[in-house]
């Protein structure tokens, strides 16, 4: 026991010196964002327990991201239009009423102090008087009156005068404010009612993604779906891939966003969504996946934003639907059910098969290692690599049987075998 506490002494002295010999100040460490602390990469993170994969983008297509710190302000009120139609219907309502009985009640206010102060309150019922609006006799009706003036009600009731020359500017000035006011508050209600976002909720699609062969080549598949009879015009997909990344500089990039190739070169990006459609990506050498296997797979930390974008065809309004895909949420070797049916005259879309897997024979390694396999096998290109796979292991057994005919006719075995076979 005492040569254990003498060496450990031993230790965390020779730890002073060195700390004290080589770093006599104390290096601060550059503080990070929190967002780049909670993503740091595996081999700078200390804590190495498995956490949670927090989404980008959530399944129904709204970004979980929060704008804090936001100093600038002023710049929401420089775009007040915009500002009012991103409010909630709750907030938004709420102003609507407000403009509206606040300009009511200014007006009010103005008609009421012209009446008082032209003394129109003390010549009530003096026949000979002509008071500046007639029939005004207090605040609720000089409120009542700006209402009517705004509105353009006219109930004729009270009515405004010629002989009161600051009565007419006032009705000008209000009843231009008010075309003003109405143009606004109305446009942005209109605004607020036609906004596509309900639009892209009929734009449905699949929870999972799937890897699986096509044509002999290992493809990231999921599928789209249009539950609307009035179709999307000039619909185009795009696909985005979310990762953490560290360059070779040392400088950390959280939530780095790389394109995959959906079918942009060659055109397969441009939807017609009539019906179901399956979006294909091909895991090739440009692929960020080219390298992850399906035992890989489940370890990486990664999320696929697809994103759906076209005009209402109602509208004309651009419209535009997301979704996302976790590690979780990406099935390897499976394939979609098919869900479309030629029926006596029509095709048929089956919507409950919409979100259905089944699973299909895939190999489990990466798209690189099957390149790899396919040369060193040297086969036609013409073959798929699932066949190839199959022509390499028959002739590696080949090549066994071979061997032990050899060794058999080396021991004197042959003979004894065309004995049998002439008896």
């Amino acid at each position: 026991m005492a040569k254990l506490t003498e060496s450990m002494t031993n230790v965390l002295e020779g730890d002073s010196m060195d700390q004290d010999v080589e770093s006599p100040v104390a290096i601060h460490q550059p503080k990070l964002p929190k967002q780049a602390r909670d993503d740091l990469p595996r081999h700078i993170c200390r804590d190495r327990t498995k956490r949670k994969i927090q989404r980008y983008v959530r399944k129904d297509g709204k970004c979980n991201v929060h704008h804090g710190n936001v100093r600038e302000t002023y710049r929401y009120l420089t775009d007040i239009f915009t500002t009012l139609v991103d409010l909630k219907w709750r907030f938004n309502l709420l102003i609507f009423v407000m403009v509206y009985t606040v300009t009511w009640l200014f007006f009010g206010m103005i008609w009421w102090l012209i009446a008082y102060i032209r003394g129109d309150m003390d010549h009530i019922e003096d026949p000979s008087w002509t008071p500046c609006v007639t029939n005004l006799n207090g605040f609720v009706s000089a409120f009542l009156f700006s209402i009517e003036t705004e509105t353009t009600i006219g109930y004729g009731y009270r009515v405004i005068t010629d002989k009161c020359p600051e009565g007419i500017i006032l009705l000008l000035v209000q009843s231009v404010l008010g075309s003003i006011v109405n143009a606004f508050m109305v446009g942005c209600m209109f605004v607020k009612i036609s906004q596509p976002k309900k639009r892209a909720e009929t734009l449905v699609f699949s929870t999972h993604a799937v890897i699986s062969m096509r044509d002999g080549k290992l493809c990231l598949m999921f599928r789209v779906g249009d539950l609307r009879n009035s179709h999307i015009v000039e619909a185009s997909i795009r696909a985005k891939l979310i990762k953490s990344k560290q360059t070779s500089e040392g400088e950390f990039i959280p939530l780095n966003q790389t394109d995959i190739n959906v079918g942009y070169y060659t055109g397969d990006d441009r939807l017609f969504l009539v019906s179901p459609l399956i979006i294909s990506h091909e895991i090739n050498q440009q692929s960020p996946f080219w390298e992850i296997s399906k035992a890989q797979l489940p370890k990486e930390e990664l999320e696929i934003v697809v994103i759906l974008e076209g005009m209402v065809e109602a509208t004309g309004m651009t419209c535009q639907a997301r979704s996302s895909y976790i590690t979780s949420e990406i099935l390897w070797g499976y394939r979609f059910t098919p869900v479309l049916t030629l029926e006596d005259g029509f095709y048929e879309v089956d919507y409950n098969s919409f979100h259905e897997t089944y699973e299909t024979s895939t190999p489990s390694l990466s798209a690189k290692e099957l390149a790899e396999l396919a040369s060193r096998a040297e086969l036609p290109l013409s073959w798929s690599v699932s066949s190839k796979l199959n022509q390499h292991a028959e002739l590696e057994t080949e090549e066994e049987e071979k061997n032990l005919e050899e060794q058999a006719e080396r021991n004197g075995d042959v003979a004894n075998l065309e004995n049998e076979s002439k008896v």
